[in-house]
């Protein structure tokens, strides 16, 4: 998802630098980018032995540049300048130049006796090269399911809002991912886990921004908080709750009605499609046919056919790994229709430009569908074209997030906290976010994957001694009753899978929707570029408008 989206987080693979160098660690992520398929944030990371110096994928390594480090609590803070293709491509527009921080976040928030004042390191990015000190608001990013850096590199809309307006910006990182582990490597046993909770996250927000605006000299600047995917729930979440910390909030591509299980269990595929679908009506048939064929093979159980066409590492020997294989092949698409963006990325793994066009080409013209099927989602799991054979079990996970919860810590955090639908062989997610999103080969043009809630419940007591409250988050957060809330911008693009699980419809006229019909995945929150159609850049425009009005009422109001 991020990002829920998305909506919006995450394959991590595990690089550790040793004494060999810097040349050592380029050559290792490099390898390991190829075999990192995943959502909302997906880049290689190293993790030093010293612990002192952040880990950079090959392709950060190169195209980032350290500046400067000092210590701070006890931390090594660092510095960066973004490489202008990853923060902005806004021709002219200055990068923003981000310090690594971290701050003593309290463990638990809502228990004086469980841990006591007990506090673990919650690492943020602080950019202040354009504010405005102690007048200029603050944009505060609601981090999701990853690290933070990868946030920070793909939202260069708010670092040139910043500069047009005189903001302090301010990236925060989730608790229990990228470096903010609570409890070190023991942060996903039981019982150290359950302090991931939604609840939890933003009242570490609502912590860090109040002391951090005691620090800075800053109680009287006013706060909008940004946040794509889960990070945009995240956002809307703020504001609900802590109207008296910040002032307005920016949610891109944000699911909160389908996260909490309103609206249709089918919608989600059946909106992947349309994306294919939309651009040519053969392609939804193309690959509707290639999986009838894949699902023929499978009958006669002729694994070895499978095998070879779809040059797998291992011949499938169950119908459980026919299941994975589906899985993965219907996350390409989905990942494909996620970064339907106008221009190439690395976000996410590496994406062609018009990812959907190009797979679209590839099925139509094809003589054979499944082969195609193959080199359509090589798009997304072999983009560098070395990759020898797919190993169906390392490089996808399957999970209640349809567009997988990746490898690592962080897919045992996003497991843990999304509360999913479990499928006949599926690994869910067990405690709020509800994502019970099913193909059903009538809507969509996937294999039937339907769910069952038993298996679901069965799965949570068994890994992590939890049962799943799939009605919590509605309760907690109003669901779709958002009348009486105000200062919310909800922007959705018509390209994106998540979009219908969103707000689409202005509430009232402070809670604004935005709607972006050239739009991808959160594609508003990045960067200007020359390729941005007219739609995206409008609603950035009014995006800014919005925000700059919301902070000169607040800032009147306060003086």
């Amino acid at each position: 998802m991020h990002e829920a989206g998305g909506t919006f987080l995450v394959t991590w693979m595990s690089c550790h630098m040793t004494a060999a160098g810097p040349s050592a660690a380029q050559f290792v992520c490099g390898a390991a980018e190829m075999f990192a398929p995943r959502r909302l944030v997906l880049f290689a990371v190293i993790f030093c032995l010293n612990g002192n110096t952040r880990g950079l994928s090959h392709r950060d390594f190169m195209t980032r540049h350290f500046v400067t480090s000092s210590r701070e609590n006890g931390n090594v803070g660092q510095q960066f300048v973004s490489d202008a293709g990853a923060v902005r491509r806004s021709h002219g527009a200055p990068a923003a130049q981000f310090k690594e921080k971290y701050f003593p976040q309290i463990l638990d928030h809502f228990n004086f006796n469980n841990m006591g004042n007990g506090t673990f390191n919650q690492r943020y990015l602080i950019a202040d090269e354009h504010w405005l000190r102690g007048t200029g608001p603050i944009f505060f990013y609601t981090g999701n399911e990853g690290d933070i850096w990868e946030f920070a590199l793909n939202s260069g809309f708010i670092t040139e809002t910043a500069a047009q307006q005189g903001a302090l910006v301010i990236f925060a990182e989730h608790r229990y991912y990228g470096k903010s582990l609570p409890f070190g490597e023991s942060s996903f046993e039981i019982p150290n886990i359950g302090l991931l909770t939604v609840e939890q996250a933003l009242a570490d927000y609502a912590i860090m921004i109040t002391e951090l605006k005691r620090q800075l000299g800053a109680m009287q600047c006013p706060v909008i908080v940004f946040g794509g995917s889960y990070g945009g729930m995240l956002s809307v979440y703020m504001r609900l709750r802590y109207p008296n910390i910040v002032t307005g909030a920016l949610a891109a591509s944000a699911p909160i009605l389908s996260t909490v299980g309103l609206g249709n269990s089918g919608q989600f595929f059946r909106d992947v499609t349309a994306d294919f679908e939309n651009y040519n009506p053969l392609c939804r048939d193309a690959v509707r046919a290639a999986f009838q064929q894949l699902e023929d093979f499978a009958q006669r159980e002729d694994y070895g056919r499978i095998q070879s066409t779809f040059r797998l590492c291992k011949t499938p020997a169950s119908n459980q790994d026919i299941h994975q294989l589906k899985g993965l092949l219907r996350n390409g698409f989905t990942l494909m229709a996620m970064l339907d963006y106008p221009y190439g990325t690395h976000f996410m793994g590496n994406m062609p430009a018009n990812p959907v066009k190009v797979a679209c080409d590839i099925m139509i013209g094809a003589d054979d569908v499944l082969p195609a099927l193959r080199d359509t989602v090589g798009i997304v799991y072999n983009s560098t074209g070395d990759v020898q054979c797919y190993d169906i079990y390392s490089i996808y996970v399957e999970c209640a997030d349809p567009t997988g919860c990746g490898l690592g810590p962080n897919s045992l955090a996003w497991d843990y906290q999304a509360s999913g639908c479990q499928s006949l062989y599926f690994r869910t997610s067990c405690t709020e976010i509800k994502m019970c999103f099913e193909s059903n080969n009538v809507t969509d043009m996937f294999p039937a994957m339907p769910f069952t809630e038993q298996d679901r419940a069965w799965y949570c007591a068994k890994k992590w001694g939890v049962v799943p409250r799939p009605g919590w988050l509605k309760t907690q957060f109003w669901g779709g009753d958002l009348s009486t809330a105000s200062n919310i911008i909800f922007s959705n693009g018509d390209l994106d899978p998540w979009a219908n699980g969103g707000i689409r419809k202005s509430l009232s006229p402070s809670l604004i929707a935005i709607n972006i019909p050239e739009g991808a995945h959160h594609l508003d929150l990045r960067g200007s570029n020359v390729a941005d159609p007219v739609s995206v850049r409008d609603a950035r425009r009014k995006e800014a408008e919005i925000i700059g009005k919301w902070v000169k009422m607040e800032s009147e109001r306060i003086l």
